[in-house]
C-alpha cells in the first residue's frame, strides 16, 4: 500500500527541519524522513551570523535560542607564523553567536507536530509516477509525494537523482569538539582563531559553560586512521597545539571523548551549481545536499537556515491559494498544480543559485589563504589579508532571506 503525502523532506538536519517548520507556520503539512533513529547532532555547534538569526526569527524560534547563547563581541586572530600581537575585530552592529546544534534541532523539532518526523527512514530510490514521485524506503515502505525536497546531506540520494556529482575532497580535514566547564570557563565571549604553518584552529564560547573548538589541517595518508578513534583524535590535536596559547589547550583537554569528531572537508564545485539542476519538476535540494562548503566563512549552517525560509515561502506560493486557503478538499487539476509546484521550485533555485555559488567559492578561497603553509602566503596573510578578511565575512553575513510572507 502506498502512502500519499503533499510534501516529503529527506533529512532532519538544519535545512530539512527549518523548511518543515516554515511550511508548518504557513499551514502546510510535511513529512520529514530521517535515516537515523534520532536527531543527528554531529558537529556540536556552529557560528551563527546575522543572516542566520534573521532566518530563525522568520520561523519564530530566534528569541528562545538567543536566551541560551551569548552574543560574541569580537574576534581575536593570532598568527603562529609571525611574532606579532593578535589583531581584534569588533562585531559591534552584528549578531554573532555560537549556536549548539543539539539545541537548534531540538527547538525546531519541538515546534513541529509530533507526527512530522519519521525516523529510521532512508530513501533508497526515486521513481516517476505521473505528477508524483514514488519513494522507496530502506524498510520497504513506498511513499508518493507531490513535492520532494532533498536535505539529506553531502551524500544526498536526491542530489544524485538530480544529476549532481558527489562533493569533492578539498585536501583538508577538520576535527571539531565541544567542552563543558561546570561552573564556568572564564574565557569571556570573544572568538579566538589561530592561523599559520598549515593549520587553522580556534574556539568560541556558546555561553558560560560550553565552548566549541575546531582544528583544520592537511592530512597525510597515515592520518586517515584517526577518524574513528576519539582517543587518537584528541592526542593528535594536542600535538598540533605547540604554538597555540594554553587557553586552547585547556579547552581541548576538557573535551570528553564522545564530544570529538573528525571529517574530511568537501565542497560542491561552483560550476556545478551554475549549470546543475537545483530543481527539476517537483524535486529540489537544500542545505548540504545543495551547497556543501568548507567551514572557513562559518556560513554552512547559516545558508541552510536561509534555504529553509526561502523554500517554504516558494512552496507555499505553489500550494496555497492567494487567501491562504489550501487546495485540499477541492477538485484540483493535478497538471496545473504540478506546474505551479515546478515554477515555485524554479523560483527557489533562481533565488539560491548565486548565493550558493558566492558562499562556496569564497569559503574555499578563504580556506586556501588561511591554511596555506607557504612562507610568502603566510607573510601576506598575516601582514595584509588579515585586515581584509574579517570585513568580508561580515559582508557575507548581511544577507536577508526575508520573511515567510508571500
Amino acid at each position: 500500500m502506498e502512502i500519499v503525502e503533499d510534501v516529503v523532506i529527506a533529512g532532519a538536519g538544519i535545512a530539512g527541519l527549518t523548511t518543515s517548520l516554515g511550511l508548518h507556520r504557513l499551514g502546510i503539512r510535511s513529512l520529514v524522513l530521517e535515516s537515523s533513529d534520532e536527531l543527528r547532532i554531529t558537529g556540536f555547534a556552529f557560528t551563527t551570523w546575522s543572516n542566520a538569526w534573521k532566518a530563525l526569527d522568520a520561523v519564530g524560534i530566534g528569541e528562545s535560542l538567543r536566551h541560551q547563547h551569548y552574543l560574541t563581541p569580537s574576534i581575536l586572530v593570532a598568527s603562529t607564523f609571525l611574532d606579532q600581537p593578535a589583531s581584534e575585530r569588533s562585531y559591534k552592529g552584528h549578531e554573532i553567536r555560537c549556536l549548539q546544534r543539539r539545541l537548534l534541532l531540538e527547538t525546531l523539532a519541538k515546534e513541529l507536530p509530533s507526527d512530522t518526523i519519521r525516523f529510521s527512514s532512508k530513501v533508497v530510490s526515486i521513481e516517476e509516477s505521473g505528477f508524483f514521485k514514488r519513494l522507496h524506503l530502506s524498510d520497504g515502505t513506498i511513499l508518493k509525494t507531490k513535492v520532494l525536497i532533498g536535505c539529506d546531506g553531502v551524500n544526498s540520494v536526491v542530489a544524485k537523482w538530480l544529476g549532481f556529482d558527489k562533493p569533492v575532497f578539498t585536501g583538508r580535514s577538520a576535527i571539531r569538539g565541544s567542552a563543558n566547564f561546570k561552573g564556568g570557563h572564564g574565557f569571556g565571549l570573544k572568538f579566538r582563531q589561530f592561523l599559520g604553518k598549515g593549520l587553522r584552529s580556534g574556539f568560541l564560547p556558546c555561553n558560560d559553560e560550553n565552548v566549541y573548538w575546531f582544528l583544520t589541517w592537511i592530512p597525510s595518508t597515515k592520518d586517515e586512521e584517526l577518524e574513528d578513534d576519539p582517543v587518537k583524535l584528541k592526542q593528535f590535536v594536542m600535538s598540533k597545539l605547540e604554538d597555540i596559547p594554553n587557553e586552547m589547550k585547556s579547552v581541548v583537554g576538557k573535551t570528553e571523548l564522545d564530544a570529538i569528531a573528525s571529517s574530511p572537508l568537501r565542497y560542491r564545485r561552483p560550476w556545478e551549481l551554475l549549470w546543475g539542476n537545483i530543481s527539476k519538476g517537483n524535486v529540489c535540494v537544500a542545505g548540504d545536499a545543495l551547497h556543501p562548503m568548507t567551514p572557513d566563512l562559518g556560513q554552512g549552517g547559516c545558508a541552510a537556515l536561509e534555504d529553509g525560509v526561502v523554500l517554504a515561502r516558494c512552496i507555499a506560493e505553489a500550494l496555497l491559494k492567494p487567501g491562504g486557503e489550501e487546495n485540499n478538499g477541492k477538485i484540483v487539476d493535478e497538471e496545473e498544480e504540478y506546474k505551479r509546484i515546478e515554477m515555485g521550485l524554479k523560483n527557489y533555485a533562481q533565488e539560491r543559485r548565486w548565493r550558493s555559488i558566492d558562499l562556496v567559492s569564497t569559503a574555499y578561497m578563504v580556506g586556501y589563504i588561511q591554511q596555506n603553509s607557504g612562507k610568502i602566503m603566510n607573510f601576506l596573510r598575516d601582514k595584509f589579508l588579515s585586515r581584509f578578511l574579517p570585513g568580508m565575512l561580515l559582508r557575507k553575513a548581511s544577507f536577508d532571506c526575508g520573511t515567510l510572507k508571500y
